[in-house]
């Protein structure tokens, strides 16, 4: 059996708000409008009086990419932090996270006074082909080691696929 490449999996896109109402629906639709699809919001998970924030309030909205549109989003994503992520920012098995600052640095977005500035956490999962026996319902197994991606093959698959420089 041969290991194949690896592939990005999902990119998912987060963008913590910190409080309900206006400026979260504001959030939302901005998400919408980068990634063309419904973002779904997020719930706190503790009550934080100084913060203002109670258990189960709305307080971040996230998208989650597959496919095609995963790996277009991720190179304009990674156009906005000029195509430079730190060696730090991979995980063990090659997965890897970044931010963006402004959603205006994003090509082709521009400013809305009415909508304001945003910042949003980008987390790329990569994996194999044949990596889904570990998730799927039906006769599910362990994965073989030779299929899990290294830290080491995801660094080498951005650089050579998006053409990233790795501080």
């Amino acid at each position: 059996m041969a290991v194949t490449d690896p592939k990005v999996q999902k990119v998912t896109v987060h963008m913590g708000i910190g409080e309900s109402g206006e400026l979260l629906q504001r959030a939302s639709a901005l998400l919408e409008e980068i990634t063309q699809q419904k973002p779904v919001n997020r719930l706190a998970k503790k009550t934080n009086r100084d913060f203002g924030i109670r258990k189960g309030e709305p307080i971040s909205v996230l998208v989650t990419l597959r496919g095609e549109e995963a790996e277009v989003f991720l190179s304009r994503a990674l156009e906005a932090v000029e195509n430079k992520v730190p060696m730090s920012n991979f995980d063990l098995y090659g997965n890897f996270a970044f931010g963006i600052k402004e959603h205006i640095d994003l090509p082709g977005i521009k400013y809305d006074p009415k909508v304001g500035i945003f910042g949003m956490d980008i987390c790329v999962t990569l994996e194999r082909v044949g990596y889904r026996i570990s998730r799927r319902k039906y006769k599910q197994k362990k994965i073989n080691p030779k299929f899990r991606i290294s830290k080491e093959e995801g660094v080498e698959f951005i650089k050579e696929r998006f053409g990233v420089d790795i501080a």
